[in-house]
């Protein structure tokens, strides 16, 4: 069956579905999702169960867009919408579309624009013909944020075209007789770093991550051109389970080498991913060294982006289903749950995740409709990779911050901008509003502010005290006035001049870069300072080789020279606050899944931890594992 055939009987089982005073002027594919045009949204918005009752027949994500010529004048639109909305949902900006006939609004508290089950948006439908959409007003103002709104704003007539031709990609016909599953290995096995797999049916090619490894350039990339990716443009879509670089990295290289499908993470995810990747170039160029792609390769990634919550289940292929799930490591973080066929085999992909209740996120979700193959991370796979537990862990850190204060000394957080710091400034703000350690400045210096802005921004996605203590107690522990933003040179050389008391996070977090050096050259050589790593240090880093006990270490100083830096401070190692499960959390995990795994892909760990995470599955629970090298393909069904 052709696209136009299978929109052809969609119109009339719609037609047959709806009331008879309700007409449809047209309906058609945007990405996933089916968009029905009506010159009477009102009377959709009257029946609210509509909608969620032709979805359910259809098993389709359907919108509901009115007719261009029944909307409201926008001056109109908006002196409606302030009347029908409560004053304190804190409206701050409307944006009207008239192609796609949606008003965006944003405001501060979108609950009380969308109403108890949506009832003041559809308040809002039947005064204005509009169909709005809510975005949050970020508390803390992030450049990223508004860079990317306006950007979506600018190209929405080149995105709508794009959302068009994927949308009849994704709803093809099955053309092939044959059904298997296999899976390809392109990078983070036995290793961490480029993480990238191909899940492939004979109708669908969906590429898994595609990272690079930030610890070196030697195998930095996955095997993009093996034949099983070859050609590019023909994958279907890439699928993001979170936005580190070593996941995310090289996503806009696909676009540079001909791909032209669909990326689908969280809305999270793609803020962050953007953020780090004009980073990761960035800091190339300022180094020296090879840039992989431009910045407009970036914006290609963000034209072609397809935002999903938890939980949507979502068509990415003729085959092919997707669902996201919480995976507890980063904002945004995912386990991307893969339903293929109709019913044939049901994959999981965990990513980067964290079985264990956090400051900022719930544990991972390890509940599913129906698995048979978790592919899953092997980082603190070994069988001594124990961590500490938070509270030790937070006990360490208020103890460390205690003792060099009352020496007078700062305390230097290398850390990475995404995830770790904003678990570490929830313990600061905490210890400094009760008091156990002195009211210092806790300085944010490199991407750490932004990327904190963007965390702001979608408290949705954080744990359910964190969300019930920003939205209902009023109190946001990171608009608290302890953090200061490092927002100069200047003002960098100010803090490190005034050698006063303090607390600076700064990145990077493996100190391959970044104005942690700055802080390193000055504060290293004096005893009275103390330097504590809080993340993972990978082998060949600088941050490895301090870690170890090197008491004098060569660093890039620029223009081709290195210089010694002499290590004088106290180095300390604060476990527990990683955002990977350890050995106890991994194997628990597997436990507590629902429905058991059949089969278990241990990956993202060096070999000997993939190995051990394999073995030990295997003893415990008598499931069939494996840890595979990069450029194995499995047949899974």
């Amino acid at each position: 069956m052709t696209v136009d055939e299978v929109l052809n009987d969609l119109k009339q089982k719609i037609r047959a579905q709806l009331p008879k005073d309700i007409t449809i002027s047209d309906v058609d594919f945007e990405g996933p999702e089916l968009v029905i045009y009506t010159e009477e949204p009102r009377k959709f918005a009257d029946s609210g169960d509509l909608i969620k009752s032709l979805a359910k027949d259809l098993r389709k994500r359907l919108v509901v867009r009115p007719d261009p010529k029944v909307l409201a004048q926008p001056e109109g639109a908006i002196t409606s919408i302030s009347k029908i909305v409560p004053p304190e949902s804190g409206i701050s900006n409307h944006y009207f579309d008239v192609d796609t006939g949606e008003v965006i609004i944003e405001a501060e508290k979108p609950g009380l624009v969308i109403g108890r089950h949506g009832e003041t948006l559809r308040e809002i439908t039947k005064e204005i013909g509009w169909t709005p959409k809510v975005v949050r007003t970020p508390p803390m103002k992030s450049a990223t944020v508004s860079n990317i709104r306006q950007f979506m704003r600018a190209n929405k007539d080149e995105r709508k075209a794009i959302l068009k031709t994927i949308g009849r990609k994704i709803h093809r016909g099955v053309s092939s007789k044959d059904k298997w599953v296999r899976l390809t290995t392109l990078g983070a096995c036995r290793e961490v770093g480029r993480s990238c797999f191909l899940l492939s049916t004979p109708e669908t090619r969906i590429l898994i991550d595609c990272g690079v490894s930030v610890s070196g350039d030697e195998n930095g990339t996955p095997y993009l051109y093996v034949p099983e990716v070859h050609p590019i443009g023909q994958i279907d879509a890439v699928i993001l389970t979170h936005a580190h670089l070593d996941h995310a990295g090289l996503v806009p290289l696909l676009y540079k080498y001909g791909f032209e499908g669909p990326v689908y993470c969280t809305p999270p995810t793609r803020d962050l991913m953007a953020l780090l990747q004009l980073d990761y170039i960035d800091v190339a160029a300022r180094e020296g060294r090879k840039i992989p792609y431009e910045s407009a390769m970036i914006r290609e990634v963000l034209k072609h982006t397809i935002t999903l919550n938890y939980g949507d289940v979502t068509d990415i292929g003729p085959d092919m289903k997707l669902t996201l799930h919480n995976a507890g490591h980063i904002l945004g973080s995912s386990v991307a749950h893969f339903h293929v066929g109709d019913g044939l085999y049901n994959i999981a992909f965990t990513g980067d995740f964290k079985y264990e209740k956090t400051r900022l996120f719930d544990p991972a979700v390890a509940d599913f409709p129906r698995i048979e193959t978790v592919v899953m991370e092997a980082t603190y796979g070994g069988s001594r990779d124990m961590q500490p537990s938070r509270k030790d862990a937070e006990r360490h850190m208020q103890q460390l911050a205690k003792e060099t204060l009352e020496n007078r000394g700062c305390l230097l957080i290398p850390t990475f901008a995404v995830g770790r710091s904003q678990e570490v400034m929830i313990v600061l703000e905490e210890a400094i509003r009760k008091e156990l350690i002195g009211n210092v400045p806790v300085y944010l210096d490199g991407m750490i502010y932004e990327a904190t802005a963007i965390h702001t921004t979608h408290p949705e996605y954080l744990n359910n005290e964190l969300r019930n203590q920003i939205f209902h107690k009023g109190m946001n522990p990171f608009l608290s006035k302890c953090f200061v933003q490092v927002d100069s040179k200047e003002m960098r050389q100010k803090i490190i001049d005034s050698r006063e008391p303090c607390i600076i996070l700064a990145t990077s977090g493996m100190l391959n870069g970044g104005p942690v050096m700055e802080y390193l050259r000055s504060l290293g050589p004096e005893e009275r300072n103390t330097m504590v790593f809080v993340g993972y240090q990978a082998e060949g880093t600088l941050g490895r080789r301090i870690q170890k006990g090197w008491k004098e270490v060569p660093v890039y100083a620029g223009g081709g020279r290195t210089e010694t830096i002499k290590i004088n401070m106290r180095i300390d190692t604060v476990d527990g606050f990683s955002g990977h499960s350890d050995r106890v959390q991994l194997l628990e995990y597997v436990r507590r899944m629902r429905p058991r795994a059949e089969h278990i892909i241990t990956q993202h760990g060096d070999e000997k931890n993939c190995m051990d995470l394999a073995s030990s599955i295997y003893r415990k629970f008598k499931i069939e594992t494996r840890a595979p090298m990069n450029l194995e393909t499995i047949r899974l069904a």
